[in-house]
């Protein structure tokens, strides 16, 4: 049984939920894989913002369900397919195939970033 001792937003069908916890992308996906979901991942600024509002309850970054694709410098959803709804902040995507995560800042832009950093686990339903 999962206990989500976090926040939870409602978008549409969707349900983002945070437990709260600071983990590397590979465990964060994997929780959320077995509380059957994935890492929450924004398709329409809606949900960026529903996203945000859990990232701003818990002040902390957070990753998304988008990795770098083969491709140095194009990123696809976890579910698979391609990115139509981004929110770059200035500058990104930066790393060039070192950086192949996605977090979110505080003020709901994304940036790419290393994939053994300890990020806000946020899971999406």
């Amino acid at each position: 049984v999962l206990f989500l001792h976090g926040k939870m937003r409602q978008v549409g069908d969707k349900i983002f939920a945070s437990n709260g916890k600071n983990v590397d992308f590979a465990s964060a996906l994997k929780f959320c894989e077995e509380a059957g979901g994935t890492l929450a991942t924004p398709t329409n600024e809606e949900e960026n913002k529903a996203i945000l509002g859990i990232v701003k309850e818990y002040n902390q970054y957070a990753y998304l369900g988008i990795k770098e694709s083969e491709t140095s410098g194009q990123f696809k959803c976890l579910r698979g397919g391609n990115l139509r709804y981004t929110k770059w902040r200035s500058q990104e995507p930066n790393g060039k195939g070192r950086e192949k995560c996605v977090e979110m800042y505080t003020d709901g832009s994304w940036n790419d970033k290393k994939c053994n950093l300890y990020r806000l686990t946020i899971c999406e339903f």
